[in-house]
């Protein structure tokens, strides 16, 4: 590792020099200007030890120099010694708060030096060789959280196409759900991550549909009063298949099944939630699982116009949706009409 040294007398600089020569793995570097340490510092940052510099220097003394030298990346735990004659108090503890390392006086000892620079080195080694290993776990930690993610992401996939057995038009529903919802998620102003989370979720809130007998799920008509109490059951069984699992996102996806047909105003079903008391998954997949449903055709009705759909959706906020979730999505309307777009398209 290089050792940085910086005094403008070049006789200091020697004996400085010779002092640490003998450090094993200690390459002295020595500067009789700042300006030319500081580009080294720059230039070399990872390859640097120590630091060793005097404070009396023309242009700029010492604690201006560690200033400097703390502002460069990566260079803000290497460590620094000061070399000076001055006894002041205030000019150790600028130099501290500058963020000097240690204190050698002039005239200084070469064995205490030595002694001094090894052991700083050591310790710097020390603490870089802990970074690295912290480095190695995260990079650890975040694998295993790839994994894990992509398993969950393997287990959606799966009851997905299980559904869509049951229900040709699930696949192509739940993904525009789940575009929907990033939207929704974005407006509210959410973290990305949580988009994420909530996007994916969201593609297992019908997954309570597969206990659903085939004359009612497959339909071509409007269902009876009886048939409908019967396909709302798929809120609650959806929540029962999911609710087991320790997964964060299977989880949520149960919470989602669970209260995704609640309304604002406390009419929904099945548990019969009002306003903020639904769990905002729950209300932000109310808004575009039933867009999604306006804008498409289904056997008992004609696909409605976006301008329809977006009419409905203001007019039912406060009464079947959360206004904010409404007010979120509409802010990303043109994205949506792309989705929309695409949908028809490929129709």
């Amino acid at each position: 590792m290089y050792a940085v040294v910086l005094d403008d007398a070049e006789l200091n600089n020697l004996l400085m020099t010779e002092a640490i020569r003998g450090i094993a793995g200690c390459m002295p570097q020595a500067f009789t200007r700042p300006a030319d340490a500081l580009a080294f510092v720059e230039a070399n940052t990872g390859a640097i030890g120590v630091g060793i510099t005097d404070y009396d220097m023309p242009g700029i003394n010492g604690v201006e120099f560690i200033r400097a030298a703390r502002q460069v990346p990566g260079f803000a735990h290497v460590p620094i010694v000061m070399v000076t004659s001055n006894d002041q108090r205030s000019v150790r503890r600028d130099a501290l708060e500058a963020g000097a390392t240690d204190f050698l006086a002039k005239p200084f000892d070469a064995i205490e030096v030595r002694a001094r620079i090894a052991n700083l080195l050591a310790l710097n080694e020390a603490r870089r060789a802990e970074a690295d290993r912290a480095a190695w776990l995260s990079r650890e930690v975040a694998a295993a959280v790839s994994t894990i993610e992509a398993r969950e992401r393997e287990i959606v996939t799966l009851l997905m196409k299980t559904a869509e057995h049951r229900d040709t038009d699930t696949g192509d529903h739940v993904a525009r759900v789940a575009a929907y919802v990033s939207l929704v998620a974005e407006g509210l102003g959410l973290a990305p991550e949580r988009c994420r989370l909530l996007s994916l979720a969201s593609t297992m809130h019908d997954v309570g549909k597969i206990g659903v007998p085939d004359a009612i799920l497959l339909k071509p008509g409007r269902l009876t009063p009886e048939e409908r109490a019967v396909m709302e059951e798929h809120a609650e069984r959806g929540y029962r298949i999911l609710e087991s699992s320790t997964s964060e996102l299977v989880q949520l996806a149960a919470e989602i099944a669970w209260t995704h047909h609640e309304k604002w105003h406390g009419t929904g079903y099945p548990r019969r939630l009002k306003a903020e008391a639904i769990p905002l998954s729950g209300r932000i997949v109310a808004v575009a699982d039933v867009f999604d449903a306006l804008v498409s055709h289904r056997p008992y009705k004609k696909p409605w116009s976006p301008e329809e759909a977006r009419e409905h959706l203001v007019e039912s906020a406060g009464s079947h949706f959360d206004p904010a979730c409404i007010e979120a999505f509409l802010s990303r309307w043109d994205a949506a009409l792309g989705i929309v777009g695409g949908h028809r398209l490929a129709a």
